[in-house]
């Protein structure tokens, strides 16, 4: 079945991760970052929040990690089905990728919170008949390849993912998350948006796009936020997106996208208290608060506990499972 595009007035606030662990037998993520954005929405679905997501669908899935006799590790993709799993869409929107033109398709799963709720999840996937094959392959490995294929698939989830929003009819949006600095090139989308359709300026529109976006860091050493070359940015991105991104200040010396993502967020956090205290002291002039970070329970607890619970404490899957015993 395929789902077809209508608007849903009730959806204002669009979760962005690059990888999302919606369900185990879904390989799309490598580890604390994806399982954290898995039990966000969860969370998010047992409260009845208005929330779409968006993530990539990683047709080869992360890798299967293998021991032998000396000890020495090796890996293999994990390849997944996704007719299986996930419902395909009529939702298609473009893209430009080193000058090209790249279509984007888009899958949904449902996140079913305790009283019904749903978050439908969009999976977005270049492998599309009329792609080149290098584009087709853009979303199938999560963190593959060099820094020009992560810039690729970075277009595709930012860029990519606020165009599909508005193709599949999710036109109130209000709030964008980016969960980590990958989904940083939404912020220049809406930038550009806003640039169109208002005559505010470059400085208002900058402060219009910083009211709709939220950004989460989570990774408290230089080396895990995303930089890339001038150069590269330049001829993957196109003159005018890397132009703007100069402009705001993200390019000193490389295309940050942790910057950019400060930039142009209203709100700004970082995921334990000390973590946000290591992050002011590397983004300086910016104001970073703190949210530690928390599990889904009712995922988490074994099934004989979760029957032990219901019956002696009903209310410990409220507010997302989040209930302290």
């Amino acid at each position: 079945m395929v789902l077809r595009a209508s608007p849903d007035p009730r959806r204002s606030i669009a979760y962005f991760s690059m990888e999302i662990a919606v369900d185990p037998r879904i390989p799309v993520y490598s580890g604390g970052l994806g399982i954290l954005a898995g039990d966000t929405l969860r969370s998010m679905a047992d409260m009845g929040l208005p929330v779409v997501g968006v993530t990539l669908a990683h047709r080869k899935g992360y890798f299967t990690q293998k021991l032998d006799e000396d000890g020495r590790q090796t890996e293999d993709p994990k390849s997944w089905h996704l007719t299986e799993f996930l419902q395909p869409t009529d939702g298609s929107c473009r893209v430009e990728v080193e000058g090209r033109s790249v279509q984007v398709r888009a899958w949904v799963f449902p996140v079913v919170g305790i009283a019904g709720h749903v978050i439908p999840v969009l999976f977005l996937d270049t492998d599309v008949e009329g792609n080149t094959p290098d584009d087709r392959a853009i979303t199938d490995y999560l963190y593959g390849g060099d820094n020009r294929y992560r810039l690729k698939q970075e277009i595709v989830l930012g860029i990519g993912g606020i165009r599909m929003l508005r193709a599949l009819g999710y036109n109130q949006i209000r709030k964008h998350h980016m969960n980590e600095g990958h989904a940083a090139l939404l912020s220049l989308e809406l930038l550009d948006d806003e640039l169109k359709a208002t005559r505010r300026g470059r400085k208002g529109a900058v402060e219009r796009v910083r009211e709709e976006c939220a950004f989460t860091t989570h990774t408290p050493v230089p080396a895990g936020h995303d930089r890339f070359t001038q150069d590269l940015a330049r001829e993957v991105l196109g003159a005018k997106l890397f132009k703007r991104a100069r402009a705001l200040g993200a390019c000193n010396p490389e295309l940050n996208m942790t910057s950019l993502a400060l930039v142009l967020s209203g709100y700004v956090n970082g995921v334990s208290t000390k973590h946000g205290e290591v992050s002011r002291s590397m983004f300086p002039g910016y104001t970073l608060h703190s949210v530690t970070n928390g599990v889904h329970s009712a995922t988490w607890t074994a099934p004989a506990l979760r029957v032990l619970f219901d019956k002696h404490i009903p209310e410990w899957r409220r507010e997302g499972g989040s209930f302290r015993l």
